[in-house]
């Protein structure tokens, strides 16, 4: 047998690196969930060995650590100098629509023992933007819980509404008038014929309603926390 070539190149290995391992695990989240998630999986997507993957993170768990951080790292950050309604107006549109984005992430944000470095930035800007604003410690601890309270309860509540368009909307609400008992239900019947129904209606225009009230509310009250 000949012997082999002197310089022949040897066969080429997909280059890994840990963002790469960690934007992968997003986008397989993305598409069917955490549960889905594992590392043999992750590793057939990316073309390599499971055991490669260890050499970038230690277990599933640092995955989820990672990807958390990767939302958190979509999120606008609000800056000292801003004026706090607006900053953090902003701040909330972008985490619902990285939420959107990443449904998955809804139940992990705040969840994780080990936090990155763009989660604990993305906390520090808001509560500094909040603190060069006049809101106390206590203040600014609030208005961050009660801002994320929101903005996660809604995002999970919009996520699970069984439709994704106005056209849908329509539909479900016409199919529950046509089978409640209207007279008995006067209030609720209201409701739908003259707020669902109504032309272009789409329920997630209720977000911003509802955090401006938040954010009127914590104006009202930041001068009374110390």
């Amino acid at each position: 047998m000949a012997p082999e070539a002197a310089g022949t190149p040897a066969p080429h290995r997909k280059q890994l690196s840990k963002e790469t391992v960690l934007r992968t695990a997003v986008a397989l989240a993305d598409e069917a969930g955490t549960a889905a998630l594992s590392m043999r999986r992750l590793a057939e997507r990316l073309g390599v060995e499971a055991m490669s993957l260890y050499h970038h993170v230690r277990n599933k768990g640092a995955i989820l650590d990672g990807m958390v951080d990767l939302v958190f790292g979509e999120i606008e950050l609000p800056s000292d100098d801003t004026d706090w309604r607006a900053a953090m107006r902003r701040r909330a549109v972008s985490m619902r629509g990285a939420l959107i984005r990443h449904p998955w992430a809804v139940g992990l944000m705040d969840s994780r023992a080990n936090p990155g470095l763009a989660t604990l930035r993305h906390h520090d800007a808001v509560i500094g933007c909040l603190r060069s604003n006049g809101f106390s410690i206590a203040g600014a601890a609030h208005a961050l819980s009660v801002l994320d309270s929101y903005i996660y309860g809604f995002t999970l509540q919009e996520l699970s509404l069984p439709l994704t368009s106005s056209a849908e909307l329509e539909d479900l609400a016409n199919s529950v008038l046509r089978q409640m008992p209207r007279d008995a239900l006067p209030h609720l019947t209201e409701m739908i014929a003259d707020r669902a129904l109504k032309p272009g209606y789409a329920y997630t225009e209720e977000f911003e309603v509802g955090l401006d009230l938040i954010l009127d509310g914590l104006r009202r009250q930041r001068e009374s926390w110390q």
